[in-house]
């Protein structure tokens, strides 16, 4: 590339690059854009590994020549200049060098950090406010574009001088100018948002924002994006001030308007126009967002969301039959599916003695929609439907085996879906999620799904990425169902040699086979820790699971002695010894005391993850429990 010939091309190249970049003609002046795209990435990617072999404590195989940085005087006046060339009849789908200038001035900001900021500077302050519409979209733009690059301090200070300016711009006669306008506050508030939070912000913020929310659908797409972002910011900043015991905060900043801006999303969602632009895919994503970041006295708009969108669940349900072409019955499956996902919001947030309240209305909807997507082609709608019933059982718990006898035909016909992935694997989630909230009870109905989860693990049709979550959810069975899970002990232990056997890695540079691999060991670690705490109460199942330790210290070994692994891999590998330290005793000992298990802890040990950190401490001292009386 690029970088391993720069110091000789560099003289040759870099005029060559300039002038391209200038041409009229667009296919050229792409082709010079896009070389210092690639410059950035390669210095961006170079950068980061330079700051992974510091941290390894090694040298790194090559080293950035920073000519991104060196470049910035010569490339920032042609790319501002290039950003100023949109046209007004631009589709959001066409590439052309205006967006490709604004793409470049991103990468070259998170490139170059603080020394972006002294060469697009004046661009940007000159034509805020420039009488012609696309010098002040290119402002903007350069804007919004910079802000991943320089230090916070020098951000907050930038932030702070535009930001009236962008409020301001939310109200430009030119559609272009809202548009970016909106964009660039979604990003600002998304990196500086300790400035927008403040009262003398949003006390302009808000209106402007919700003004604009009822603009072209391209203009309020942005604008769902920055409310979510803005909710976020508030939300963290509430949290920041004191939580309860379940991490909520008591209130925040935005909890005198948050109903207002939960019914003015239900607006949008309801706009003739709101097909175009993604509008109402984006304002259910953002009031999805505000619900998750809802402090505890904005929770009964919360319940009241709720009820409006059962409603709307159920006219919905009331009108499919009478439309008629496939374009309406697509945007219906289409909102079925953002209205599922809607559902499972309101009901993370529900308290535990309101979800009862609203079981019922919940699962017979559901129940609707399921039954109108059996057999049809609408997987999409089947996957979310399936997830919101995972959501309804964490919300009622036990409560759930009320509905289990409805719902069983459609899990089973979920978990014999081979052909669609998506669908078959929100199935097996939820028979997880049953066996952690119904335990014990779920045992009368386990040999039917037992069997087909069998039939997944052998299935040839069934996508590979399916079979790891089904081997967890074995884990999830044992543990429901204690020493009873005997009964299906060599079935699954069967599976789970197999399963390790095959989980192997060739070619360490075939990065999806690596992640699949790690993924297939976890779920064999989940799977094996589920099944020892699951039958560990009973003398004669421990001496049944006896006869798998080894194998169950093999892949332990197998996972301490790879490469690299990921961080929660050696958390649950290093829970899977403790549990098996904790239920054998000392004659497990010389099993679990090599060097092998020793680094595996130790690197746990070290973890900056918290549960990692914590498995491999709890297992490290039962270790030495059991080696004091010995020693």
């Amino acid at each position: 590339m690029f970088h391993d010939s720069g110091r000789y091309m560099s003289p040759a190249l870099f005029p060559i690059t300039l002038d391209a970049m200038k041409m009229q003609i667009d296919d050229v002046a792409l082709q010079g854009i896009e070389f210092w795209s690639n410059v950035c990435e390669e210095e961006i990617a170079l950068c980061v590994e330079a700051e992974e072999a510091q941290e390894q404590g090694r040298t790194p195989e090559q080293v950035s020549k920073h000519y991104a940085k060196g470049a910035l005087p010569h490339l920032i006046p042609i790319l501002t200049e290039t950003l100023a060339k949109q046209e007004e009849t631009d589709d959001d789908d066409d590439w052309n060098p205006a967006k490709a200038a604004g793409v470049c001035i991103m990468l070259l900001a998170q490139c170059t950090g603080d020394s972006i900021v002294a060469p697009i500077l004046p661009f940007i302050q000159q034509h805020f406010k420039n009488p012609n519409w696309r010098y002040r979209e290119a402002a903007i733009m350069a804007f919004g574009s910079i802000l991943d690059g320089p230090d916070q301090k020098i951000l907050t200070e930038l932030v702070e001088q535009a930001i009236g300016s962008l409020i301001e711009a939310l109200g430009d006669a030119q559609l272009q100018v809202r548009d970016t306008a909106a964009w660039c506050i979604g990003r600002v508030c998304d990196s500086c948002e300790e400035v927008v939070i403040r009262q003398e912000i949003l006390t302009p913020l808000l209106p402007a924002l919700s003004n604009a929310l009822q603009q072209e659908p391209r203009v309020a797409s942005n604008v769902c994006w920055a409310i979510s972002s803005l909710a976020k910011a508030a939300y963290d900043m509430g949290c920041q001030m004191g939580t309860d015991y379940s991490g909520q905060p008591e209130t925040y900043i935005l909890s005198p308007c948050f109903e207002a801006m939960i019914s003015e999303l239900i607006k949008a969602t309801d706009r003739s126009d709101a097909h175009m632009s993604n509008l109402r895919i984006a304002a259910f994503e953002t009031l999805m967002e505000l619900i998750k970041n809802s402090p505890k006295d904005c929770y009964p708009v919360v319940q009241n969301t709720t009820v409006v969108m059962l409603k709307k669940l159920e006219q919905l349900l009331s009108i499919e039959n009478s439309l008629e072409t496939s374009s309406d019955k697509s945007q219906l499956r289409d909102l079925e599916s953002l209205l599922c996902a809607t559902l499972q919001s309101v009901l993370r947030k529900m308290r535990e003695e309101d979800a009862p309240l609203i079981g019922d209305a919940i699962m017979r909807g559901l129940l609707q929609i399921m039954q109108r997507c059996a057999g049809k082609e609408c997987g999409g709608v089947m996957e979310d439907a399936l997830m919101a019933v995972s959501t309804l059982i964490e919300a009622l718990g036990n409560k759930f085996l009320n509905y289990l006898d409805v719902f069983k035909p459609y899990l089973t016909a979920g978990l014999g879906n081979h052909e669609e992935a998506q669908v078959c694997s929100a199935a097996i989630g939820v028979l997880a999620d049953l066996c952690r909230a119904l335990e014990g009870n779920i045992a009368p109905y386990l040999d039917e799904f037992m069997s087909l989860l069998f039939q997944i693990v052998q299935s040839e049709k069934v996508d590979a990425t399916v079979k790891p979550a089904v081997l967890s959810c074995f884990g999830d069975v044992a543990l429901a169902i204690g020493p009873s899970f005997s009964r299906y002990y060599e079935y699954v232990t069967n599976f789970l040699l197999m399963a390790v056997s095959t989980a192997k890695v060739e070619d360490r540079e075939d990065y999806d086979k690596v992640e699949y691999v790690e993924q297939l060991r976890e779920s064999c670690i989940e799977a094996y820790t589920g099944i020892v705490q699951g039958m560990r109460t009973s003398q004669n199942e421990l001496a049944l699971l006896a006869s798998q330790t080894p194998h169950m210290l093999d892949l332990v070994e197998l996972i301490a002695t790879s490469d690299s692994i990921e961080d929660s891999l050696v958390g649950a590998a290093s829970g899977l010894v403790g549990d098996l330290v904790t239920s054998f005793g000392v004659a497990i000992l010389p099993s679990v005391d090599n060097q092998h298990i020793a680094a595996l802890l130790t690197r746990g040990r070290r973890s900056k993850t918290a549960k990692t950190k914590s498995l491999a401490m709890w297992a490290t001292k039962e270790i030495r429990k059991l080696k004091a009386p010995a020693s």
